[in-house]
């Protein structure tokens, strides 16, 4: 079992910044991805970026030049450093962990971490 704690939202005005963190702790087996998604009210919850054990990322078209998805030193840490922020970036960010467990993938996620924009 792994848990998630997300940490980092809060409310911007348009054209500001906000740095996300994400904290893993539990048994880690084979690491893959970990990422961030987003769900803004009424909407399904979307990828915004992803960073694979290697250190490869892939974004959300929306989010390309604006956020930036980065590893931390500990295993299990990922932060989402939001620049340019506008209010379609409101909605809840959902921290996500992937890794490889007796052969088999399995998706963990955390609580999430409210991002508010106002224009």
């Amino acid at each position: 079992q792994v848990q998630l704690v997300e940490s980092g939202g809060g409310w911007v005005q348009a054209g500001g910044s906000l740095r996300l963190s994400c904290a893993a702790s539990g048994s880690f087996f084979i690491l893959n991805d970990m990422g961030w998604y987003r769900q803004a009210p009424g909407k399904q919850r979307e990828l915004v970026a992803t960073i694979s054990n290697g250190g490869i990322t892939n974004y959300a078209d929306s989010a390309k030049g604006r956020f930036t998805i980065s590893r931390g030193n500990n295993r299990g840490t990922v932060y989402l450093q939001m620049n340019s922020l506008n209010s379609e970036d409101t909605g809840v960010y959902f921290c996500n962990l992937n890794q490889t467990e007796w052969r088999l993938p399995r998706d963990y996620w955390g609580q999430g971490t409210q991002v508010t924009v106002s224009s």
